[in-house]
Formats: C-alpha cells, structure tokens, sequence
C-alpha cells in the first residue's frame, strides 16, 4: 500500500481521518459512491471540503493511487468530485487509480476554487 507523504492524516483540530496507517489483511475497504444529502451536519461538510482541499493540493489534476486514502472519506466523494482512472476499476485495490473531476469540483465545492479576483 502506497503512502501518500505529506497528506493530512485527519482534518485538523477534529477526527475526521482522511488516511489510514496501515492495510487491512483482508484487503482495501471497497470504495462506494455515498449519497451527500442536503441535510448533513456542518462538520461533515467541512471534512469533505477540508479533504477535497487537500486531494487537490497534494494531486491536483493527475490521476493518483488510492493507496492510505481513507475509504470511508473517498466514498463521500467517488462517483462525483473523484472518479475512477483506470478501466477496469477495482474499488478494493489499494493500487486503483483515481481522478478528481475538475468540473464537478468547481460546482461543489466552489470556495476551494474562488481566486478572490473580481471582473
């Protein structure tokens, strides 16, 4: 299992984990697309933006091994702002490469983008 160095282990000042320290003898947990209702609670919001954050600082738009990414946070994003890189895609492959999807990114979570420039 690739370690990403230099990725945040959780959201900072929380538990919100965004990697694991070491693979489960039993394989990667499966990535799944979580559904993201409109009701969610303000932290979890923040974890998913604080984690969405740091994906796109560490990888930017280059297709990225799973590796220690925390499969419970990915899945709150796969299937919509990270997509799979690879055809076949094997969601409990800790070498399965990944994407972010710069366009619903950028429509999700739109702070993460904003430039502070005004037209």
């Amino acid at each position: 299992m690739l370690k990403h160095r230099g990725f945040p282990g959780r959201l900072p000042g929380t538990d919100f984990q965004f990697t694991i320290r070491r693979d489960n003898n039993r394989g990667a947990t499966p990535l799944i697309a979580r559904e993201r209702f409109a009701d969610r609670r303000p932290a979890d919001r923040r974890a998913d933006a604080g984690f969405m954050a740091a994906l796109l600082d560490h990888f930017g738009e280059e297709p990225f091994v799973r590796g220690n990414l925390d499969a419970g946070r990915l899945s709150w994003l796969f299937g919509r702002e990270v997509v799979a890189a690879e055809d076949p895609f094997d969601p409990e492959s800790y070498d399965a490469l990944l994407r972010i999807d710069m366009r619903r990114a950028r429509a999700s979570f739109p702070d993460l983008f904003d430039t502070g420039e005004s037209a």
